[in-house]
């Protein structure tokens, strides 16, 4: 009896618990909620390197870190540099996140849209200002000359040290200067680069006034006005892209000879050293063939080509080459041609030294180099592919070791002579910590932080990850099982896929929650089994399990997220007749698909920016995975989904944004066309004004109207 009393008693207890634990509303689970930020485990933003001191630029001041105990010394407050700020006039600051200190004297660097700013801060004085015109973009500071390149409108411009302004370019519409090329593929997101020494900037010139005009519209005018966006489509003419080299002390620039750039890529420059020489990994226009080519900065002469590399389904250099610091001849290749993205040594001559890392597992990041140790420090998914860890490897010897712990997720900042690193890492069991460590694996680790999880106030549902064999029978796949808040294995809960499946993500890895989104938690909590499958065609498992959808985009994807709809039928608690589906982008193609494929499994879908027809995509991406319509018309037309509206029996909503410029919206609107002409009736949802994605209040609106769609047709 007593017995049974404290069991009833216990009982009693956890009920009440659990009862006591706050429920997430959309606000404090999705970015742009007022309680976003209050859900999230604390961070240090600011933390930054001056020289071998870490440096902590925070809300009210700029701290040093104790290297040996963590503490914390404020240097100068922020009060103090306003005050400093306004002795010479200049507006004050509001917060210091942004400071950054490029000198080895105590320099800091201040940058708002208007100016940038060096004040010393032991002497606490400004030692130097440089204006920044009004409209100036892609800003790009060079540090030994204290020069700023920058574009206005489709223009380039460098302002120098001493506040002089040289226009670059002058070029007319349709001809772009300074600026990212390629639509952002290849690993480019910008357009100048300034030489080791600073005495050269190169610069991307793209042409694109053979490109069609996408008609794009603002319609916050009283009249909806005309705003083109320069789109071209797979298989259809594309720019043409040369590069620049501006030399600012004579004034004048020089065009690398590299010949007719029609149908040509030009990837991740490279300068040598001594400024002397340009390397660019160039690429032909089906992305199967790639050239090392190294050019004279000087004359812009082609000098020679070092090495070439290619495969039957596509090449995708994502990074440029890294000079060797002790060694101005070698440097460090990134390559797949393994199979996994690793490191080679070549020679400037273009011989291969060796193969620096190998196995299957992929280098994610290099950080630098230790010049004394002769190491290079890099990020790899040695330990798990869910997983980023920090790793040294001697490049005369090969011997490696691991950077930190063996769990989690890591960013990591590399200290200039990479002695140290600031490890800011989680993992599914750890909120987040933020450690000082040497890179050496001598001496101890410093703790700096150690945040909890304000989720842990709420109602949190289970969440697993295991894996599940792929179509093909013999590859693992990683899945994100989450069960309904207050769980009951005796209920039939209605069951969302969440998916995105394409290349260049991944869905699940070991971090808080294992990734999952805000959203997937909420529903969760609104009796919703949610699952994640990262299927093959993703991110992170090498070149053979992301190419097997090459030239038929959404045919394998499909089969593996069916094996995860397997999963979820062999639950007793997912009832089989209620199973929905939502992703965005190659997700949302991927929802329709399998809406219109698999329509007797789903009866609910939400589709949010949905790649209709590959046809209608651009070049660089749709060809690379692809090849165009002209050469591959079987496999466009495959996944061309217009031709299936006629298959539609769920309910399938679509959303898009109005001036979507990367899935245009002409996808959705044909998709739509099509279904009324084959009878069949989806929703559709727009958000004016919006592109790809929907940001601040907006997603908290998206994500409130994607609830209830499924609240509504699913629940």
């Amino acid at each position: 009896m007593k017995k049974a009393f404290y069991l009833f008693a216990l009982m009693i207890m956890v009920t009440t618990a659990m009862a006591q634990k706050k429920s997430f509303t959309l606000e404090d689970l999705m970015p742009g909620g007022y309680n976003y930020f209050n859900t999230r485990p604390q961070n240090k933003y600011g933390l930054t390197w001056w020289n071998n001191q870490v440096m902590d630029c925070d809300v009210d001041g700029i701290k040093t870190v104790n290297m040996k105990d963590g503490t914390e010394s404020t240097v100068i407050t922020l009060e103090e540099i306003n005050t400093i700020l306004k002795t010479k006039g200049l507006k004050e600051t509001h917060q210091l996140y942004n400071a950054s200190f490029p000198y080895k004297k105590k320099l800091m660097l201040l940058r708002d849209k208007t100016i940038q700013v060096l004040i010393d801060i032991e002497k606490k004085e400004v030692v130097w200002t440089q204006q920044i015109p009004e409209g100036a973009e892609n800003l790009d500071w060079e540090k030994n000359t204290r020069a700023l390149a920058f574009t206005i409108g489709n223009n380039l411009i460098v302002t120098t040290a001493d506040g002089y302004q040289q226009q670059v370019t002058t070029e007319p519409d349709g001809v772009v200067c300074g600026q990212s090329v390629h639509r952002n593929e290849f690993g480019i997101n910008k357009g100048t680069f300034w030489s080791p020494k600073g005495r050269f900037l190169a610069f991307y010139r793209m042409d694109q006034s053979m490109v069609t005009d996408y008609p794009q519209v603002n319609t916050t005018t009283r009249i909806a006005t005309p705003e083109p966006d320069k789109y071209p489509m797979a298989g259809m003419t594309s720019h043409k892209v040369t590069i620049g080299v501006y030399c600012p002390s004579t004034k004048q620039t020089i065009y690398l000879q590299a010949g007719d750039p029609t149908d040509r890529y030009f990837t991740n420059i490279s300068w040598s050293p001594d400024d002397m020489h340009i390397y660019i990994q160039e690429l032909n226009r089906n992305q199967n063939h790639m050239k090392m080519v190294c050019y004279n900065a000087i004359s812009g002469e082609k000098e020679k080509v070092l090495f070439e590399e290619t495969h039957p389904k596509y090449v995708e250099p994502l990074h440029p080459i890294t000079f060797l610091p002790w060694n101005p001849t070698e440097f460090i290749y990134q390559s797949q041609c393994d199979g996994f993205n690793h490191l080679y040594i070549y020679n400037t001559e273009g011989k291969l030294i060796k193969q620096l890392t190998k196995g299957e597992w992929l280098v994610q990041n290099l950080l630098g180099f230790n010049v004394k140790t002769q190491e290079v420090i890099y990020m790899s998914t040695e330990i798990s592919p869910l997983q980023t860890n920090t790793y040294a490897i001697n490049v005369n010897n090969g011997k490696k070791r691991l950077i930190g712990t063996e769990e989690g997720f890591h960013r990591v900042q590399l200290s200039p002579d990479a002695s140290y690193i600031i490890d800011n890492w989680e993992s599914h069991a750890v909120a987040r910590k933020i450690d000082i460590i040497p890179t050496s694996g001598k001496g101890k680790t410093v703790n700096i932080l150690t945040a909890t999880n304000p989720q842990e106030e709420y109602n949190m549902p289970e969440i697993t990850v295991g894996t599940i064999k792929a179509a093909d029978g013999k590859t693992d796949l990683y899945y994100r099982l989450i069960k309904p808040v207050n769980f009951d294995s005796s209920k039939k809960y209605p069951a969302v896929i969440y998916v995105y499946g394409g290349p260049h993500a991944q869905m699940i890895n070991d971090v808080r929650n294992y990734a999952a989104g805000g959203w997937d938690i909420y529903m969760a909590q609104l009796g919703y089994v949610m699952l994640t499958v990262d299927n093959r065609g993703s991110e992170n498992r090498g070149l053979e399990f992301e190419n097997v959808t090459f030239g038929q985009l959404g045919t394998e994807e499909m089969k593996d997220q069916i094996k995860g709809v397997e999963l979820l039928k062999s639950l007793s608690y997912v009832d089989p007749n209620r199973i929905g589906v939502h992703g965005w982008s190659f997700g949302g193609f991927m929802t329709t698909n399998l809406m219109l494929t698999y329509n007797d499994i789903f009866k609910v879908g939400v589709a949010g920016g949905p790649v209709i027809d590959w046809a209608y995509y651009e070049v660089m991406y749709g060809e690379r995975y692809m090849d165009t319509p002209q050469t591959n018309p079987e496999g466009y037309k495959s996944s061309n989904l217009k031709l299936r509206a006629k298959n539609l029996k769920g309910r399938l909503e679509i959303i898009i944004g109005a001036n979507d410029k990367t899935v245009v919206p002409q996808h959705a609107i044909t998709f739509i066309r099509a279904c009324i002409d084959s009878e069949t009736q989806p929703d559709f949802f727009i958000y004016p004004g919006d592109e790809h994605n929907m940001f601040g209040r907006d997603r908290v609106h998206l994500y409130t109207r994607i609830t209830r769609y499924f609240e509504e047709h699913l629940k």
